[in-house]
């Protein structure tokens, strides 16, 4: 039979353990003794259930008025009739109270059981709240979490406290690799209740994720004398994080970057050789563009405020560097400032007589495949005709067997 002071002993430890506060403890403890008591008597009413956690000491007292044995209320749950009262103790008169102590082993070994299995359950929901309530608060901190396993769709991790947080693939970086056992970083990301069970979910592909890098590395950021405008990123590809100084004296983009880049390289390396663009915000949209586009030099500018459009006019030898490897360079450029940015070349002071320009063709290339083309800073037909099939199929959406009927046409221009 098991003993209370046990059952008391082994919870108080497991609760203990999960940082549970004896007041709620107690409550749990005192919930369950008083479902045993209901189940058993049909009321707790009249029952009192002391509980000490300490010395893991459990007190049940019954308490019934003594009744005449021929009154009519003997069958009451408060009532006890005299002749059994006197059973207890033989001085016994009618209208005393009786209490009597309930032990645990009254109740019968299933009974016990059921409370001790109760007891478990009580702990572990409690447990997932505590843990819920726990990373619900920590959204959008840095985490130090160990691999665990290695599933198809996401990687396991350990926090300190031994529980199991997830790191779904879509919030890897692509070049990630993971090893059982070593420490990894990433950000919480979010926390959802599934089923009754709290699943934490991790991220490293966030933007929020570059910026507790930031935070982490570079001791202005933390201190707060420059504080970080916006981030956008590729993750493992390219990001761009706009910075702003609130001290005159401090460069903000030479404090992140760091002698050599011995500050921004740490960071780099946490995410897979990510290319990090540090430019200098300024609510100067114009510069801002200039500076989004960077490593590119902008000959010149129209701002479409009201359709959110920019047009930026380059010297045909600074357009790759402004689109970047896959449209990158000026996908997050445009992310960074709000805008859709169209790139062309700048032809001026070096007409080709002999160029046409695109839209020339409109009769014989669908407008879009003319658009898309000029997404990618290309717009006369000698600057497509300049780059290999293998190229533009990479630059753009638009499919090869597309792109070789667009090439034939411009050449018969030319021909």
């Amino acid at each position: 039979m098991m003993d209370s002071g046990i059952l008391i002993e082994s919870f108080a430890e497991f609760a203990r353990s999960k940082n549970i506060d004896r007041p709620t403890m107690i409550k749990i403890l005192e919930d369950v003794f008083r479902t045993m008591i209901r189940k058993k008597y049909g009321t707790d009413e009249n029952f009192d259930v002391i509980i000490n956690a300490e010395s893991g000491d459990l007190e049940m007292w019954r308490t019934r008025e003594i009744v005449d044995d021929d009154s009519e209320d003997i069958w009451d749950y408060d009532k006890i009739p005299l002749s059994e009262a006197r059973k207890i103790q033989a001085d016994f008169e009618v209208g005393e109270e009786v209490a009597e102590e309930v032990k645990l082993e009254d109740f019968g070994r299933r009974v016990v059981q059921t409370a001790r299995q109760t007891l478990i359950q009580k702990i572990k929901d409690l447990e997932k709240e505590i843990l819920y309530d726990k990373y619900k608060n920590q959204v959008g901190d840095l985490l130090n979490a160990e691999v665990y396993q290695l599933l198809k769709n996401e990687v396991i991790l350990l926090d300190s406290e031994g529980n199991e947080i997830s790191l779904p693939k879509g919030e890897q970086i692509p070049k990630d690799r993971y090893r059982k056992g070593e420490t990894t970083k990433a950000v919480v990301h979010r926390v959802e209740m599934i089923n009754g069970t709290p699943k934490i979910i991790l991220s490293r592909t966030s933007p929020v994720f570059l910026e507790r890098l930031f935070e982490n590395e570079i001791p202005e950021i933390y201190d707060g004398l420059i504080s970080i405008r916006r981030i956008v990123r590729e993750p493992g590809e390219r990001a761009k994080v706009a910075v702003e100084s609130y001290d005159d004296r401090i460069d903000p983009v030479g404090a992140c970057v760091g002698m050599k880049g011995s500050r921004i390289h740490s960071i780099v390396r946490e995410l897979g050789n990510e290319n990090i663009d540090v430019i200098n915000y300024t609510d100067n949209f114009e510069l801002l563009i200039s500076r989004a586009l960077s490593p590119a030099k902008i000959s010149s500018m129209q701002i479409d405020r009201d359709a959110k459009r920019v047009s930026v006019f380059l010297k045909p030898d600074q357009v790759s560097l402004a689109i970047g490897k896959g449209g990158q360079n000026i996908k997050l450029a445009g992310r960074l400032v709000g805008m859709e940015i169209d790139v062309f070349r700048d032809v001026e002071g070096q007409e080709d007589d002999e160029d046409v320009d695109l839209s020339e063709f409109s009769d014989e290339i669908d407008t879009w495949m003319i658009d898309e083309l000029r997404r990618v800073g290309l717009d006369t037909a000698k600057s497509v005709l300049a780059r290999s099939k293998e190229e533009l199929v990479r630059m753009t959406d638009l499919e090869e067997d597309t792109i070789e009927e667009i090439l034939g046409i411009l050449r018969q221009e030319f021909e």
